[in-house]
């Protein structure tokens, strides 16, 4: 599942670089870069907010809600 240009919105002002973003991202979208993380890979994003969830300092926004119905 691709959402397109939809991508969890990273700040960088927040962001203390410690990389818990990355390692939770199963689908290896992301990678440190010189000022905090940043996305190598977008177009393998699935919006699972695996980052947004495990970022301790609260840098990683996902504005969008997806809701799976049964």
């Amino acid at each position: 599942m691709s959402l397109g240009n939809v991508l969890p919105e990273i700040d960088l002002a927040r962001c203390s670089s410690c990389g818990e973003c990355i390692l939770a991202c199963s689908q290896e979208v992301l990678a440190m870069g010189e000022h905090g993380p940043i996305f190598i890979q977008a177009d393998l994003c699935t919006y699972c907010a695996d980052c947004e969830t495990h970022c301790p300092e609260n840098a990683i926004h996902c504005p969008l809600e997806i809701i799976w119905k049964p």
